[in-house]
């Protein structure tokens, strides 16, 4: 059972047509994403321009983000879609974009006093984040 679809993950990144599994995402991701699908994941998490920025920057460095036409490469749209799947998961978990905002803003003690924002620019982090989200939904965090 999936709970954060591959629809859900496109739309954070305003992917059109959606994909409708995660083979057709995998695909689109593997072939570069458009420069905008990390440009609109960055919008939706992001309370400002100056965080916009920041965040944007530290998953592209700003010469080559700038250097880009139209397409992202490969590994670039991986990141794309790991800061979309973990808005999507706590989009999904908190059931409001307010409530998900502050979630990965806020430094949390299961992640070393991190934010989940932080730690999810890795992939392992981003599964330590998925991790904690889903303990959170299911009421398994103490």
């Amino acid at each position: 059972m999936v709970l954060v679809t591959p629809e859900k993950i496109a739309a954070v990144m305003a992917l059109m047509p959606l994909p409708h599994s995660f083979a057709e995402l995998d695909q689109l991701v593997s072939g570069g994403l458009p420069k905008n699908a990390l440009k609109s994941s960055v919008e939706r998490v992001c309370y400002n321009n100056e965080e916009r920025k920041h965040l944007l920057y530290r998953i592209i460095p700003e010469a080559t983000y700038k250097r880009r036409r139209d397409k992202l490469t490969a590994e670039e749209s991986g990141r794309a879609e790991r800061l979309a799947r973990i808005y999507a998961t706590a989009h999904y978990v908190w059931n409001a974009d307010d409530d998900a905002k502050a979630f990965l803003h806020a430094p949390h003690p299961m992640l070393q006093g991190q934010t989940p924002l932080e730690i999810s620019l890795t992939e392992l982090g981003a599964r330590r984040v998925e991790e904690l989200l889903w303990k959170l939904y299911y009421g398994l965090v103490a």
